[in-house]
């Protein structure tokens, strides 16, 4: 290198500086490398390495090739499958190994996902939550949380409640023969308790006959689901036992770093909301610090064009992906409408808003396309933010969503307007599209297949009843008698489902044509899975009402129940409820120990065991306490005055 000499320099004074500029650099180099090295391994540096390094990153999609019926009501299925929005069954055709395999195997990139890289493939750094002020101390987190307007207080929430959550006696009934049934499904309860603890402990659900556990593909390597599931009805019934055993599994055992494949709907709905349940029963900080953990593995589910969460989430990776029957990639109302409630509490106990804010961009997108008929089809597709296919329904695929919207209100201390406006434009939609009234005077709720009804209403869609009768106070006030009358109309022929079977139990669909009056047609209807929306509206109407029958119909379905499905080692399904030479289906769904026995046992205690005025059930039957947040605002005044 030839060094050009400056003027009054000298060749050594030249050469002394340069080589102390030199040292310079090199130390200020260093230094800069110092510093980033450090960012990287510092332990609050993922949302950096996040905005490097993640750019790389797809979400695959699946691009259904098959029709919609294809989709078949994603939890309907009997036999050792596994369930989803209220429950829905593969094509017809489609064997149940074949079903397993499409949705375990990951599709391969489209180019539908390289398009939504390009318009929104943003890094996932708005998924990095920051950790609490009580998890990096040492501090006793339910008392720190009492100091801080940051936290969640639990002592707060409780003096906001109206009422003790297991009221005056624990809703024991006065009357002998009431509190007589109630026992009795506290024995069921235990029963099932019992078999699935002996026979398949840790495992997701009991198989009765072959006395052994079940995992299935839904839960994305999560295990134990019947034990979240039985939480809070174990807690509300005083099996303080079996709770304890089921407490200690959850700390021992609940392993949350899966790898698996997860339906978001079915893991936010069981896993989400029996947690919630749980701690807010209980004041459990366990169960607080692992809902959250939870619920943040489930944020990258959102990561799309528009923000309609996808149906499948790998829990470690966070990459997600369409269900592969869903038509053309879609999401499913049923599915990314039934978040909201279990969401708004995550944002309440972590104080983070991101989980509010991502339900309420569902809302803000539904709210901007076009309704057909001011009804709400089943399809969406997350990256065009357009209906894929105008069928409509109240059963599988869409029930869910309409419960959300009229829970989300009430959960809301009927301060969400847009939930109630949202509810009540639906079901005048319903109304006038859907409600039928049959020739032997039973009033049902059609399916709509783009203008065509299909007069065929689910085992799912028979929740409505009690949806529709919990809505009926907040309408228009001269339409409040007309609302109650609809949903007991509507509870009614569900009843007339049962009774219409030699078991006296309910097909998973019953029809309306060709002389049929809530009878299921179609030898691939005629199952019984335990399920528990019929004993729901029960329930929600002997509350609201006070009408005896429903008292009678609930203890109907429960010697039913114990004739039919009642086996050595726990409860079972059952193929043909037309026929009462019992072929079993060999699974105790998670789900009847969470929703089936705990309606039951509520439909005979007082009204003040989880009383309405202060709960709302999710749609897994795990009650969330209403918001009352001047209340809890007013608490934290209370309580820095006296600090003061």
């Amino acid at each position: 290198m030839v060094f050009r000499k400056l003027p009054g320099v000298s060749a050594s004074g030249m050469g002394l500086r340069l080589s102390q500029k030199f040292v310079f650099l090199l130390f200020l180099s260093g230094l800069v490398t110092l510093c980033f090295g450090a960012l990287f391994f510092l332990p609050d540096s993922v949302r950096l390495k996040r905005i490097f390094l993640s750019k790389t990153e797809t979400q695959p999609v699946t691009v259904g090739s098959g029709s919609e019926n294809d989709a078949r009501e994603h939890l309907k299925r009997p036999k050792e499958q596994d369930h989803g929005p209220r429950g829905m069954t593969p094509a017809k055709g489609e064997t149940s190994s074949s079903k397993l395999k499409s949705l375990s195997r990951k599709p391969p990139v489209s180019h539908e996902a390289t398009e939504e890289r390009l318009a929104g493939g943003k890094a996932q750094e708005d998924f990095t939550l920051p950790k609490s002020k009580t998890e990096s101390s040492g501090l006793d987190k339910a008392t720190a949380s009492d100091h801080s307007s940051d936290t969640f207080s639990f002592q707060k929430f409780k003096r906001c409640l109206l009422k003790h959550p297991l009221g005056r006696n624990n809703g024991k009934p006065s009357d002998p023969k009431t509190n007589e049934r109630r026992e009795k499904v506290k024995e069921m309860m235990k029963f099932a308790w019992d078999n699935y603890k002996r026979y398949a402990w840790g495992k997701n659900e009991l198989r009765p006959l072959t006395r052994n556990g079940h995992i299935g593909n839904m839960f994305g390597g999560l295990r134990g689901a019947s034990i979240i599931d039985s939480l809070d009805t174990l807690y509300i019934m005083g099996l303080m036992e079996e709770y304890n055993d089921a407490k200690e599994w959850v700390e021992s055992s609940l392993d949350l770093n899966s790898n698996g494949e997860a339906s978001l709907f079915e893991v936010n709905i069981r896993y989400v909301g029996g947690l919630l349940s749980a701690y807010y029963l209980t004041g459990e900080e366990l169960f607080k610090a692992k809902v959250l953990e939870l619920g943040e593995k489930l944020l990258p589910a959102f990561n799309t064009p528009t923000g309609i969460p996808r149906g499948v989430i790998n829990l470690g990776s966070g990459t997600s992906w369409s269900w592969g029957w869903a038509s053309a990639g879609s999401s499913i109302l049923a599915e990314f409408g039934t978040l909201h409630l279990e969401f708004v509490h995550l944002t309440e106990l972590s104080k983070n808003p991101i989980y509010r804010e991502k339900v309420m961009n569902i809302r803000k997108l539904l709210n901007k396309i076009e309704k057909p008929h001011g009804l709400y089809p089943n399809f969406l597709s997350p990256v065009s933010g357009n209906w894929v296919q105008h069928h409509v329904s109240i059963g599988g695929l869409g029930d869910s969503f309409y419960e959300y919207l009229i829970k989300s209100f009430l959960m809301s201390d009927k301060s969400d307007e847009d939930a109630k406006r949202m509810y009540y434009g639906a079901l005048e939609a319903i109304e006038a599209n859907l409600v039928q009234k049959s020739a032997g005077g039973l009033t049902y709720i059609a399916e709509w297949r783009g203008g065509i009804l299909d007069h065929k209403m689910g085992h799912l869609a028979c929740f409505s009843g009690g949806m529709i009768g919990i809505g009926a106070d907040d309408g228009v006030p001269e339409k409040r008698q007309h609302y109650l009358d609809l949903a007991a109309e509507i509870t009614h022929t569900c009843h007339e489902s049962y009774t219409r079977s030699a078991t006296k139990l309910g097909p998973e669909a019953f029809r309306f044509d060709a002389g049929a009056e809530a009878t299921a047609t179609r030898l691939s209807d005629r199952y019984y899975i335990l399920r528990p929306e019929v004993i729901e509206s029960y329930m929600y109407m002997w509350r609201l009402t006070h009408d005896p029958k429903y008292r009678d119909w609930g203890w109907e379905a429960v010697e039913a129940l114990e004739q039919h499905c009642r086996v050595e080692s726990g409860f079972s399904g059952i193929r043909d409820v037309y026929t009462t030479t019992d072929s079993h289906d060999n699974m105790q769904q998670s789900f009847f120990l969470s929703e089936t026995l705990k309606y039951l046992y509520l439909l005979f205690s007082d009204d003040d065991l989880l009383p309405l005025e202060d709960w709302v059930f999710n749609t897994e039957a795990h009650p969330l306490p209403i918001v009352r947040t001047s209340c809890l605002q007013d608490e934290i005044t209370q309580d820095k005055t006296v600090s003061e």
